[in-house]
């Protein structure tokens, strides 16, 4: 699967059914920087995000369960992905 906001989106929206959600790819920020892979795109990512899965959990559960989603994009070049939980 390639590593874009759109693959992130779908992905995290069948896992989570969030209430709201946007992901941005924030790569071309971070041209230069340590796992930029010169593309521009693909490596650096915001998550912002709402679901009734994260109720009761604490803010490490949270983001834990964004991160467990998103390892198949981890494991294939996402180098950074900021989440804020809504």
């Amino acid at each position: 699967m390639a590593v874009t906001a759109e693959n992130m989106q779908e992905l995290l929206a069948r896992e989570l059914s969030p209430t709201q959600l946007e992901v941005i790819d924030e790569s071309g920020l971070h041209a230069g920087h340590v796992g930029a892979n010169g593309t521009g795109f693909g490596t650096h990512f915001r998550v912002r995000i709402a679901s009734p899965r994260f109720e009761g959990k604490s803010r490490v559960a949270r983001h834990r369960l964004v991160y467990d989603s998103l390892q198949v994009f981890i494991d294939n070049g996402a180098h950074a992905i900021a989440i804020e939980i809504l």
